[in-house]
């Protein structure tokens, strides 16, 4: 039985610290109460490899294989009375918005200006950096510039889906008949988290559904409809296996090889390869189906008779997955959710606008921005540094807890999803456990944007925006030193 949803992600952030302190020397690495446990093993159990090798040859969110969990280091002075540069007053205590701050001793230009100024982050490179309690901008270097971002538009389209939606929304699988009960169609919602183990189920209440008194139970035959996306079916990366072809109905996010996430050999045909599966669960089940299953749509309005449904885990669960283990899959569904909360088509273009007007909405700075996927798949994706840190700060915001998944699914350096090979030695240490961020990485571009606890216990977001890299392996480094560097004591 999960446990029941908390929203507590305070904005001093402290109590965060603390836990990933207390248990930093477990195997599983800390997460914090607002990671569901149902999502644990998912997110982070399965492949170790983590998020999409997005372009070329290994050059992915996918972090090199885990060294031993380091310790995160301890901020329990956080907790107590605050004391020396930085420090904060009692007004300032963890969970509790803070409205003012006189003074802020630290040299952010001098301390990250040079950390930026690395070659490896190639000659563009942008940043902001944010307090989330006051949402005052401590460091800048072009952060209304946009920029390509890779996966950490995951962010924003967390977001969008979020605040259109609501934590609790599903996504629904279902099965229809008409009033002759003759076809059964398979209809897709657009969840790819649809496993076996539930298709098995939909088609068992399927059955029961039709050998239900007052209905003649017959052989049928079984159509599946995908009409609630619209537009090309293929990614504009074309065939890869970070993605499988978009499609309303798919099993498994159309992984061929049982894995739950990272690149993978995908099917050509999501939703056909779904509705042959269910044809014989069905027939398990006790059904006859005759023929083969073929595309077609289901019945509307008064000609409808539902049979069954299947839901995907809530709203909440599905950003948290997407964001720590860099769903690519699961990304491009929410998107398309989120065009549907906003009575726009399940497209590419219908997306990009409803994530766009979502975000507007929010009152965030999305002049210029481009959304061209949900995924940042597409190398036509636009958002600046300022935009990224401005979804933070929404997002921990006391006001906004049904943005707080935004946040607590990001990964953990050094813990968790495609984080878990980084911030583990040298300079990059200080960030393990207490820096959380989403990665994002294509050829010649890298990225990293998340929050991190300093050590007085504010609560900082970050965004660090790099193009024209010339490899994965200086630039990520590089980035870590950057995120590293505002955890470390000073």
């Amino acid at each position: 039985m999960p446990e029941p949803r908390t929203w507590r992600y305070v904005a001093g952030s402290a109590v965060l610290g603390l836990t990933l302190a207390a248990t930093a020397a477990t195997a599983a690495g800390p997460w914090d109460s607002g990671q569901r446990k149902a999502e644990r093993a998912r997110a982070t159990a399965a492949d170790p490899r983590g998020g999409a090798h997005h372009a070329g040859p290994p050059a992915a969110d996918a972090p090199r294989a885990p060294a031993p969990a380091p310790s995160a280091p301890g901020v329990l002075r956080a907790l107590g009375a605050p004391t020396g540069p930085g420090a904060t007053d009692s007004a300032d205590a963890p969970g509790t918005p803070r409205t003012t701050r006189t003074s802020d001793p630290t040299d952010w230009a001098g301390l990250l200006g040079p950390l930026l100024a690395d070659p490896a982050l190639g000659p563009l490179r942008t940043a902001s950096l944010v307090d989330t309690a006051t949402g005052r901008q401590l460091y800048a270097a072009g952060p209304g510039t946009l920029m390509t971002p890779a996966s950490t538009i995951k962010i924003a389209t967390a977001t969008a889906a979020l605040s259109a939606l609501g934590p609790d929304h599903r996504i629904g699988t279902t099965t229809v008949t008409g009033a002759d009960g003759r076809t059964v169609t398979l209809v897709g919602g657009g969840d790819p988290t649809l496993d076996r183990a539930r298709l098995t189920k939909l088609a068992q209440a399927t059955a029961r559904a039709l050998k239900a008194p007052g209905r003649t139970p017959g052989p049928v035959r079984l159509a599946y409809d995908t009409g609630l996306y619209s537009g090309p079916a293929l990614h504009p990366i074309g065939p890869n296996e970070n993605i499988a072809p978009l499609s309303a109905l798919m099993t498994d996010e159309g992984r061929l090889d049982g894995s739950r996430s990272g690149p993978a050999p995908r099917t050509a045909d999501p939703a056909g390869d779904t509705a042959r599966a269910f044809a014989g669960l069905l027939r398990a089940a006790g059904v006859t189906v005759q023929g083969a299953p073929a595309p077609g749509r289901a019945p509307h309005g008064t000609r409808a008779v539902p049979l069954a449904r299947t839901d995907s885990a809530p709203l909440d669960d599905l950003v948290e997955r997407t964001l720590t283990t860099s769903d690519n899959d699961l990304a491009e569904a929410l998107a398309r959710q989120t065009a549907l909360a906003r009575k726009q088509p399940a497209s590419a273009a219908g997306a990009a606008k409803a994530v766009h007007d979502e975000l507007a909405g929010l009152g965030l700075p999305v002049t210029g921005a481009r959304f061209a996927d949900g995924s940042g798949l597409d190398r036509n994706d636009r958002v600046s540094a300022a935009l990224l840190t401005g979804i933070l700060t929404r997002a921990a915001d006391p006001a906004r807890p049904a943005l707080r998944p935004v946040l607590t699914g990001l990964p953990v350096g050094g813990f968790s999803g495609t984080l878990a090979g980084r911030f583990g030695t040298g300079t990059t240490a200080p960030g393990a456990g207490l820096v959380r961020a989403k990665t994002g990485t294509l050829t010649g571009v890298n990225t990293l944007t998340g929050t991190v606890v300093t050590a007085d216990g504010r609560l900082l977001a970050f965004a660090f925006l790099a193009g024209r890299t010339d490899s994965p392996g200086t630039a990520q480094p590089a980035l870590d030193r950057l995120a590293a560097a505002l955890a470390a004591p000073r």
